[in-house]
């Protein structure tokens, strides 16, 4: 057994590979050209990795990163030629993404020392996936026989507290909610004490997506924080950044705007099986030191997966 040991299930892992395929089918059909008629890894090989790198969404910074550490291996070993490439890439990433993602995460689990319930603020641009990740959430816990509670504290559009309904609805899990233009605090303070009635086990709670106005933003979900510690001190206990990895480098953006706006604890990264910049996943996760806990792969309730770093780079570099 190699080292990138199968810890998902078979299904998992097929969903992985499928969703990882127009990612990896771009950066290989890249890689091809740039070490073409070359058997040593040289300057021009270097220069053309680096470009590779950048097209494929990785970020300037984790690119020169990742140059920087193969630069390192070339200058130790003077016969580095380009058929071991594959074989570093893969290495150099792996330990990237070791820095924030210990690796073997595989199931939708909430930590055992933490007092319930278990509250997860969402945060993110509207039309990143944003409702969808909390339903596909929601039903993943349920799974693991957890009791789930909902907050439709994005009150900016009534579009969002009813899609948030949907999938409330769908998985069959209780939603708090009040009408378009109320208070997002006030829908968290329910929402919070409502779950500690029902001695519920997670509270996922859905807040506003917009960019425009950034103190406002920030005043808006430092007031929800302090609001849901009157019901329970330290909550919530993440706040999950989504973004549309289909976007890019305009996904690093959101990610630094939202860091700047509040405390950001972990990312959930979606859209990735519709795309080619599956490469942002290692340059979001390494620039913003922030670990990757979720990526959306497809479609079904079950393509939303936990991020596994192992099995993302054993898939991407299949």
């Amino acid at each position: 057994m190699s080292l990138f040991k199968k810890i998902f299930s078979k299904e998992k892992k097929e969903t992985l590979d499928k969703g990882l395929e127009k990612s990896k089918t771009s950066f290989f059909n890249k890689l091809s050209k740039a070490v073409a008629g070359k058997s040593k890894v040289d300057d021009d090989v270097l220069d053309n990795l680096e470009e590779v790198l950048v097209s494929s969404d990785v970020g300037v910074e984790t690119t020169l990163k990742i140059i920087d550490k193969i630069e390192e291996r070339v200058s130790k070993d003077k016969y580095f030629g380009t058929d071991e490439l594959n074989g570093i890439l893969r290495e150099e990433i792996a330990a990237l993404l070791a820095k924030t993602n210990t690796g073997n995460e595989t199931e939708f689990a909430i930590p055992k020392d933490i007092e319930k319930p278990y509250v997860i603020m969402v945060v993110g641009v509207n039309g990143v996936g944003k409702t969808t990740t909390i339903g596909k959430l929601a039903a993943q816990f349920k799974k693991q026989g957890l009791k789930v509670v909902l907050g439709a504290a994005d009150t900016f559009r009534a579009a969002a507290i009813d899609q948030l309904q949907v999938w409330a609805d769908r998985v069959d899990v209780p939603m708090v909610r009040q009408e378009m233009g109320s208070d997002p605090a006030s829908v968290a303070y329910d929402t919070l004490q409502s779950a500690v009635t029902q001695n519920a086990d997670v509270v996922i709670i859905d807040t506003a997506g917009r960019l425009h106005n950034k103190v406002n933003l920030m005043n808006e979900l430092s007031k929800i924080k302090r609001v849901m510690q009157k019901v329970a001190a330290n909550k919530p206990d993440d706040v999950l950044l989504v973004l549309d990895g289909s976007t890019g480098q305009n996904a690093f953006e959101q990610a630094k705007q939202f860091t700047k706006a509040t405390e950001v604890t972990s990312l959930a990264v979606t859209k990735l099986d519709g795309t080619a910049k599956g490469g942002v996943v290692i340059g979001i996760s390494d620039q913003f030191q922030i670990p990757v806990k979720y990526i959306g792969v497809g479609e079904g309730i079950d393509d939303l997966q936990v991020f596994n770093k192992i099995e993302f780079v054993d898939s991407f570099f299949k």
